[in-house]
């Protein structure tokens, strides 16, 4: 297939057959569009930079409380092992140095998250593509998603490139939740910020809470990201990782 057949295809569309007696060519379909695609990598590798850091930042005091403030002599909801230094950044302990990177990066994330949702408004891609419709959400068509999940089928024979509910679920709790609760109580927890916007502290139920919460949007991110590329393998990896990489993915041949 030329590259010209491929300029030409459009969202959905894929390119006529060849006539003869030679296969017709694989159907190819745009998916994801650039900024997707730009802000899919960097929280790759934003995310990676992010995790490691804030296991430096915990290992200062591996323990987790709920309320205003948490100190060793109060009993703490989880008491964690100190991590690793090859789970760390820097691979040693520097308290100074793993905030360092956390706070970079964390503007990072933050912006992309903004840049990113401004994008997809003006572009209708949540409009079009992530909206949860009513009928998608009762209980039989919920069911009949899990069940081809299950079966290994996660794409609609008819529309291939169009969101299925899980899917839709599972990126708005991230996009519109998990991401902006991690982002917020980060933010409460810096003392700047906590003299400019007080009333964030205080959303948070204090700052042990903001702490405990910060951690648990961690938790969750990582849980989805495990998810993710289990469902990315199963679904045939080179296709799926290619499509974000090129914005075309190669439909399979029962579509």
């Amino acid at each position: 297939m030329s590259a010209a057949t491929l300029a030409d295809t459009g969202p959905g569309e894929h390119p006529a057959a060849d006539t003869g007696d030679t296969a017709p060519p694989a159907r190819y379909l745009y998916k994801h569009k650039l900024w997707t695609r730009v802000w899919h990598w960097t929280n790759v590798f934003v995310f990676f930079i992010m995790v490691g850091s804030g296991l430096g930042i915990l290992n200062a005091h591996p323990h987790l409380y709920w309320g205003d403030h948490g100190a060793q002599p109060d009993h703490p909801w989880l008491e964690l092992p100190h991590w690793p230094g090859w789970a760390t950044i820097p691979g040693s302990y520097n308290l100074a140095l793993s905030r360092r990177w956390h706070l970079f990066f964390a503007l990072i994330l933050a912006f992309n998250l903004l840049i990113f949702m401004i994008v997809s408004l003006a572009n209708k891609h949540f409009q079009r593509d992530l909206a949860i419709k009513p009928k998608e959400i009762a209980p039989g068509h919920l069911w009949y998603d899990i069940k081809e999940h299950l079966a290994l089928r996660f794409h609609d024979a008819a529309n291939p490139t169009a969101f299925n509910v899980l899917q839709k679920i599972a990126y708005a709790s991230v996009i519109f939740g998990m991401l902006p609760l991690i982002i917020f109580t980060g933010l409460s927890l810096s003392p700047g910020i906590n003299a400019s916007w007080p009333w964030l502290l205080e959303l948070f139920g204090g700052r042990a809470s903001a702490r405990s919460l910060h951690f648990l949007a961690m938790v969750g991110l990582l849980g989805f990201i495990i998810v993710h590329l289990a469902l990315v393998i199963l679904a045939g990896p080179i296709r799926e990782v290619g499509s974000m990489i090129t914005g075309y993915w190669k439909a399979p041949e029962e579509h």
